[in-house]
């Protein structure tokens, strides 16, 4: 335990330390960090002993930090929350300030784009903003599909909540600042037992089609770089040609990044539907790799190549060199698709719900570019629930709920799986199970192992699943797993990509069957005459 003068010093030495190897103090604003770090540890002496040692990572160094901080009193609430608050509170006084940040991350751009993010997204890992210890714990990995490869990742690095905090947040005084998470006022905010602390946050702010926005990373990076791009203002998210023509902008500002946005309708939309914003990054999604199936001209935008690609929603590529012209189209087929009814095919663009008109038509859309061109994916979406999907016709049935409940949101329409953290022990014991039956006769492995999933209150709503699956490939896989020790583990995550394929196509409001593609093809013949 950390107790003496000699003992924060040294910490705060080696914290400092850190923050000048990182790029984030400078050598003249040493001194003037130690004296914030010594007065947030309430220590009027600096003794630190300068022993030499390896360099330590920096969430082993701020762990060090708070038990100091606990052992002392200074820290309050000993909880997952209260922790990220006092270690936020420490990043921040070693963080610079805002303007300095967006004048160096300009002076880089006017290298490269790609020079500007990399120098953004570096800073975000090394401020602590984005917590590369706990990313680290997500699991990842590929699964084969009729539609190519899928990413399919369950998330472990959002803390799971402690029942003090959790209290303490039913308790905490309300508060409306900032509106959201995200709000440009988060930038600094000092955090509640309700928000999170954002001391170390940074904002850079750019131009989208003369307005203000802002760019972020997301604290979690369920991918590569994944940025946040939101409106200055706390408007409501909106899909229109406004909406079309700022991604086309920032992927001629950022032409290294993908940029997309949840659709703007409960059910099929994001999490944060009050808060206009865009995600994106630096990575190539499963839906990118997607071809078309079929190709077809659009009356008046002749000069746009158009199709229907090879992917579980059902999407439109569009791509073009000819940004204003391809903002056009995308709105055309807006429009159309809002406006689109066909009975036959269970797609409503209107109900009523007490004597109000409710629109259930949107589209998620999604801008790369594509060598020289511009390419923009509208996936058509659809909201409509019924007493048999209540949570939505177009979302994952229910039949699939063991894997995944949650809406269908834009990361998963581009092919990646974010499953909950649940997952990481019920599948690993499903794994066991299997493990300690597999060489049991066939009948009696999968009874045996159905009945282990029955008997356990987390695993029981696998075990209609795992008792499908068993049942065709068990002999199969007792002979892998014979020559392959991790053979079981691969196949259960496979099956479990397999699960989230058939979610995708869920929420496909055409599915790839002849039915499916003739109805489609009846929207098409729609939008190339633009007929209503």
């Amino acid at each position: 335990m950390v107790s003496d003068s000699t003992g924060i010093s040294d910490l705060i030495d080696e914290l400092v330390t850190y923050g000048t190897d990182s790029g984030l103090i400078i050598e003249d604003d040493r001194i003037f960090c130690i004296n914030r770090l010594l007065e947030l540890f309430e220590e009027p002496e600096y003794k630190p002993s300068h022993r030499a040692g390896d360099k330590r990572e920096l969430h082993l160094i701020l762990e060090d930090m708070i038990a100091y901080a606990k052992d002392k009193g200074i820290l309050k609430n000993d909880t997952v929350n209260g922790r990220d608050l006092f270690d936020t509170k420490i990043m921040g006084l070693i963080t610079p300030p805002p303007s300095e940040i967006r004048r160096d991350f300009m002076s880089r751009y006017k290298e490269s784009a790609k020079a500007a993010t990399d120098y953004y997204y570096d800073l975000s890992i090394a401020t602590n903003y984005i917590r590369k210890d706990r990313i680290a714990k997500d699991i990842k990995w590929v699964a084969e599909s009729s539609f190519g490869d899928i990413d399919i990742t369950i998330n472990l690095s959002k803390p799971e909540k402690d029942p003090k905090d959790i209290a303490n947040a039913l308790n905490a005084p309300k508060s409306g600042y900032p509106l959201c998470l995200l709000c440009r006022e988060n930038e600094g905010y000092s955090g509640t037992y309700t928000h999170p602390a954002r001391q170390n946050h940074r904002i850079i702010p750019i131009k989208l089609c003369g307005q203000s926005y802002y760019l972020q990373y997301s604290p979690y990076v369920y991918y590569n770089e994944h940025c946040i791009v939101f409106n200055e203002e706390h408007t409501p998210m909106k899909i229109d040609e406004d909406a079309f023509a700022k991604l086309l902008d920032f992927i001629q500002a950022f032409p290294h990044y993908t940029i997309g946005s949840n659709a703007d309708l409960p059910i099929v939309g994001g999490s944060i539907l009050t808060h206009d914003h865009f995600q994106g990054g630096s990575y190539e999604f499963p839906m990118v790799r997607a071809d078309y199936m079929k190709t077809f001209t659009i009356e008046g935008y002749e000069n746009i190549k158009a199709g229907i690609i090879k992917w579980p929603l059902s999407t439109i590529r569009l791509r073009s060199s000819d940004m204003a012209k391809l903002v056009k189209c995308c709105t055309m087929i807006l429009e159309k698709w809002r406006n689109y009814t066909d009975e036959k095919s269970f797609i409503f663009a209107w109900t009523y719900e007490d004597g109000e008109k409710v629109p259930h038509n949107t589209i998620t859309p999604i801008a790369r570019m594509r060598g020289d061109l511009y390419e923009m994916d509208l996936v058509l979406r659809n909201n409509i629930t019924t007493e048999e999907h209540p949570l939505g016709v177009y979302h994952p049935h229910s039949e699939y709920h063991h894997i995944k409940k949650e809406n269908i949101g834009l990361i998963e329409v581009m092919g990646m799986a974010i499953l909950p953290a649940r997952l990481s022990d019920e599948l690993g014991n499903i794994e066991k199970l299997i493990k300690d039956h597999i060489e049991e006769d066939a009948d009696q492995a999968v009874s045996h192992i159905c009945e282990g999933l029955e008997a356990d209150e987390k695993l029981r709503i696998h075990a209609e699943w795992i008792k499908e699956i068993l049942q065709r490939d068990i002999d199969g896989l007792r002979t892998q797993s014979r020559q392959d020790e991790s053979a079981i583990s691969r196949y259960i995550r496979q099956e479990t990509g397999t699960v989230f394929a058939h979610v995708l196509e869920n929420a496909g409001v055409y599915k790839q069957t002849q039915d499916g593609m003739e109805a489609f093809e009846r929207f098409i013949n729609v939008i190339a005459s633009q007929t209503i």
